[in-house]
């Protein structure tokens, strides 16, 4: 067993080895050695034995122990752009930005919990969209063509993903209620977040903070696959899609 990890920043794990792995026997006796002090091992980070537990030692790895996790930057309320200059953290472009984060974090957790093979790895693509279009709206108007991903044949993407999928979920004549299933749930959390996104991306495009409308296209046509990812999970779970009238 060989522990390598790369492109970590200030980040700690345990490790447990077995003492009677006969793979690992020499190189758990050298750790014994150095027990209680930091060393190197094979070129990777700092190891500290912590403490033996049932035969087995408990290893802390640290990683990049002098960097940190804040900057202190942004304690007079302001937050800088991929650009020149600084906006107030409420600035609407950073209201945006914050609202893309959240629609990404909130179909992570629908990611997490679906059941149907076909809505992971969707779902992991459109995470990675949201991840550049952040990056463009967080740009500044000059900048913003260097940052540039979302156009029209990733909204065409999107609307190819979405039409495939609804053929095999029946698509509800009226409102539905969410909450039939736990991924079912997320993603209709996520479609409300998503909605808030395209609001405050139409914002920016109507004061012309932003030039590309690809992106509220993209949002918009995001939206509708949630539903129908919605759908599919409640499929999935064997669970009956709830309308919202009695």
């Amino acid at each position: 067993m060989v522990f390598g990890v790369t492109d970590l920043s200030a980040y700690a794990v345990l490790v447990h080895i077995c003492r009677d792995d006969g793979v690992q026997r020499t190189r758990t006796e050298f750790v014994t050695q150095c027990q209680m002090h930091h060393f190197d091992m094979d070129g990777f980070e700092h190891f500290e034995i912590i403490t033996n537990v049932d035969d087995q030692l408990v290893v802390y790895i640290g990683y990049n122990d002098r960097m940190s996790f804040y900057t202190s930057k942004g304690d007079d309320g302001t937050t800088s752009l991929l650009g020149e200059g600084r906006v107030a953290k409420y600035h609407v472009r950073i209201e945006a930005m914050g609202t893309l984060d959240e629609s990404s974090a909130a179909l992570g957790l629908a990611r997490a919990q679906c059941r149907d093979p076909r809505s992971g790895g969707v779902l992991l693509e459109v995470q990675r969209d949201l991840y550049k279009l952040m990056a463009e709206v967080a740009a500044t108007p000059e900048n913003a063509e260097k940052f540039r991903f979302i156009d029209a044949a990733r909204v065409t993407w999107l609307e190819e993903r979405t039409d495939e999928l609804s053929k095999f979920v029946e698509m509800p004549r009226e409102f539905i209620v969410p909450g039939d299933s736990v991924a079912g749930a997320a993603l209709s959390l996520a479609r409300a977040i998503v909605r808030r996104a395209e609001r405050r991306i139409v914002e920016l495009a109507d004061t012309e903070e932003i030039k590309n409308s690809e992106l509220q296209r993209y949002l918009n046509r995001l939206s509708s696959l949630c539903f129908v990812l919605e759908l599919l999970e409640n499929k999935a779970a064997g669970q009956k899609t709830t309308l919202a009238k009695s």
